[in-house]
């Protein structure tokens, strides 16, 4: 009886004082942040951003995502469902419909009307649930859940099905925009786009370095060779205007605007019921361009980028309550590709052009040959190829056959690194190049061969598009977790993006989406 009551006096210790769940969970997804890029520009930094998080936070220095090739759709689906996009059901941004043989965008809908734009929009495409899901489900829908992002897909992705308000700023007329698919547009992004629109002030801005004189002169890429490089100076007009400005480092403080009016506005974080606001910013180079075009404009926007962090933290702790708040700032991921205007040849490093137009002719004129005249290829988007699946069973042949011969001819072209069937990826024998390749690809909207370019060669897509590929170099990306539940510390060992979601479960006290796989990190 005496070590019965020990153990329930223990219990009961332990009851009073567990960790208190969060009110307000805030998930900061930036599109392409690097670990090596923001660990190199901390003396620009202040004392309230990146500085804070690398200090106070528990700091994951290498966090991986767990697939191969991700994108800002791919990634962003990932953290807010920690399943990968064979299970979640985004590979990519775009792929390419069996039924129409036209690209798909992940998060269009044409049954779901917009606010404030043409676009229609769900999250139907994505086929498990996001954390923010999960809570809607734990709370009967009592929690809000806001995502504010430049980019529809971001926003959208992170929202989830059951989302309030998923909002984004439109690629034509600059305006801050919605859908349908979460009822009506927010009164507080409706108030903030009639007060403040940045359509009408777009292009009236100028994007200049935030530092001038002895600041300036600290650079990071071996790029700037000369003081010139230093400076820039750039306005927002055109027809690209809106989307150069989303992909500059001022693009972020427009995000920051309206995440301060949300927190000022808004209910959210104010009751005992948790919620989730996901933002997204972004960390890539100016208008998707290299870093060796670029190279003072990368390091403006990891400066400016660092002041926004830091204001969004002091304003959502201010609205909400320090010990009330969990951030969580993650990376979607990847990185633009290398400057195509460089001449690799003449640096006597190995490289080609691969075209997609010739392959899938040599490709149809191998299986023509084969199985009997016909067009075996049915369409390609990126370096994937759609056989004709109606054709193989009219023709009664295997689809198994038909791959291994397609892999056949595929892997004796010039420039062919490997060749990856459904076939292979659905049973081949386990591997870590394997394994990721299978973990970004889906059976129902990727292609039925992949192939992987040397890195370094030119591909040159059916519409005439070009760009370098970039191989896939090893690149550490940055986890952090801040806030009262979180121990102070720098992790270098690497760790998964999909663990972010079943982390956060955990710390709400609630299940993780249904489609994830990874275990909670330790906090």
């Amino acid at each position: 009886m005496a070590s019965l009551a020990l153990v329930l006096a223990a219990a009961g210790t332990q009851a009073q004082t567990a960790p208190e769940v969060p009110r307000l969970v805030v998930h900061i997804l930036i599109d392409q942040l690097r670990t090596d890029y923001m660990e190199a520009f901390a003396p620009l930094y202040g004392d309230g951003g990146f500085r804070r998080l690398m200090q106070q936070g528990g700091y994951y220095a290498d966090a991986q995502p767990p697939f191969a090739t991700p994108d800002r759709a791919s990634g962003a689906a990932c953290t807010s469902t920690g399943a990968v996009p064979y299970d979640n059901g985004i590979p990519s941004i775009a792929w390419l419909s069996r039924q129409t043989l036209r690209p798909v965008y992940c998060v269009d809908d044409d049954t779901q009307a917009g606010h404030n734009t043409d676009e229609r929009t769900s999250a139907a495409s994505l086929l498990t649930t996001t954390l923010s899901d999960e809570l809607k489900i734990a709370t009967g829908g009592q929690a809000i859940v806001y995502s504010i992002a430049p980019e529809r897909e971001v926003a959208v992705l992170m929202a989830g099905h059951a989302a309030d308000a998923a909002v984004w700023i439109n690629d034509q007329t600059g305006h801050w925009c919605g859908t349908a698919a979460y009822g009506a547009f927010p009164s507080w992004a409706a108030a903030f786009e009639r007060a403040e629109p940045l359509a009408s002030r777009l292009r009236k801005l100028v994007w200049e370095p935030m530092y001038s004189g002895g600041l300036q002169e600290f650079h990071y890429f071996h790029s700037v060779a000369n003081t010139a490089k230093l400076d820039f100076r750039h306005r927002f007009e055109g027809e690209r205007r809106v989307r150069q400005f989303k992909a500059s480092g001022m693009g972020n403080e427009e995000v920051q605007n309206l995440v301060d009016y949300c927190l000022k506005t808004s209910y959210i974080g104010r009751d005992q019921t948790p919620d989730v606001l996901a933002i997204g910013l972004y960390a890539g180079n100016y208008d998707h361009q290299n870093v060796v075009r670029y190279p003072s404009e990368m390091q403006d926007t990891y400066v400016r980028l660092d002041r926004v962090l830091e204001h969004i933290f002091k304003q959502t702790e201010h609205y909400v309550g320090a010990e009330r708040v969990l951030f969580v700032v993650s990376s979607t991921g990847y990185a633009d590709h290398p400057a195509d205007d460089i001449d690799f040849a003449a640096m006597h490093i190995p490289t080609g052009s691969y075209s997609m137009a010739r392959a899938t002719m040599l490709l149809n004129m191998y299986l023509s040959a084969v199985f009997g005249q016909a067009q075996w290829v049915e369409g390609t988007h990126g370096c994937q190829f759609y056989l004709n699946h109606k054709l193989i069973e009219q023709r009664q042949l295997q689809l198994a056959s038909v791959l291994e011969r397609a892999e056949e001819c595929l892997s004796q072209m010039a420039g062919v690194r490997d060749v990856y069937t459904s076939q292979r990826l659905a049973l081949g024998q386990w591997s870590r190049g394997l394994d990721l390749v299978r973990a970004g690809w889906n059976i129902n909207r990727s292609g039925d061969i992949i192939v992987d370019v040397n890195p370094g060669w030119r591909i040159v897509g059916d519409d005439g598009s070009e760009h370098v590929d970039g191989g896939n170099p090893y690149i550490a990306y940055p986890l952090f977790f801040l806030g009262p539940l979180v121990e102070p510390r720098h992790t270098a060992t690497p760790v998964s993006m999909a663990a972010i979601a079943p982390t956060l479960a955990r710390c709400l006290r609630i299940r993780a989406p249904n489609g994830c796989r990874e275990a909670p990190l330790g906090l």
